[in-house]
């Protein structure tokens, strides 16, 4: 199964990098994650300054430039990985919240197509 993780930090942003200790610890489980078969992809976002927000309403679309100033609705990267279970998915979670040093992960299952024939 797979499964969209999308992180979010809980924190504001600062626009400043990850330290070198912290690029080295998530560079460790990203390594471990794909030794184990488990990580399919994963990408860091820019600061939210840099994005939009796009919302189509009553046939009316309403574009709204970052930056964003709620922190705890902010997504500030994603993973899809491969996983038996959303237990496994969860697991796998924890230890990435754990590296990152905290924030909320939503985990969604993703539909899988069916092999072509």
């Amino acid at each position: 199964m797979r499964f969209l993780c999308l992180y979010k930090p809980g924190k504001p942003e600062t626009g400043a990098p990850p330290t070198q200790h912290e690029m080295d610890a998530m560079g460790k489980l990203i390594g471990e994650m794909m030794q184990a078969g488990v990580l399919i992809s994963t990408e860091g976002c820019q600061p939210s300054a840099k994005g939009a927000r796009v919302r189509l309403d009553s046939g009316q679309f309403t574009v709204v430039d970052g930056p964003f100033a709620e922190a705890k609705e902010l997504v500030g990267g994603m993973a899809v990985i491969q996983a038996a279970s959303k237990q496994e998915a969860v697991e796998w979670t924890k230890r990435f919240l754990t590296v990152a040093g905290g924030g909320e992960s939503e985990i969604r299952q993703l539909h899988e197509m069916p092999a072509p024939r």
